[in-house]
């Protein structure tokens, strides 16, 4: 926002030069942002696939994400492991193997798919479907 208002009220040459690189760099992030949210169930999306998509440098998008504190793969995780909880804690799922729910999450393995979740959330998606946290 102080990006706009100084572009707004008329700043130095470099100053403005400054605002609308970070604003280029903002809309930018959005688009991988959303890329990422859009695309995470994918088993085979990828950091080299999402710049591609966007015409983006692989590094370029790994320094635009440091910028918020998650790297891609620890987002993509994050969103997958979401989507699993929300899929467990559904009635509607309930007669989907834990495997099956796991693919369709966009985990390649279960074993992996089993660990993610109970780190992440204190048991394994057995346990949390049965607990009735859902």
């Amino acid at each position: 926002m102080a990006d706009l208002l100084a572009l707004t009220l008329g700043t130095h040459r470099d100053a403005a030069e400054i605002a609308k690189a970070r604003g280029v760099r903002a809309a930018r992030l959005g688009l991988v942002l959303a890329e990422i949210k859009s695309n995470y169930a994918d088993p085979s999306f990828s950091e080299g696939q999402l710049a591609a998509k966007l015409g983006l440098s692989p590094r370029y998008i790994r320094d635009l994400l440091h910028d918020t504190g998650a790297t891609f793969s620890e987002r993509v995780l994050e969103l997958r492991l979401q989507k699993a909880r929300a899929m467990l804690a559904d009635r509607a799922h309930d007669g989907l193997k834990i495997g099956d729910l796991a693919y369709a999450c966009g985990f390649n393995e279960v074993p992996y798919f089993n660990r993610c979740f109970r780190r992440r959330f204190g048991a394994s998606p057995t346990q949390f479907r049965g607990n009735g946290e859902n």
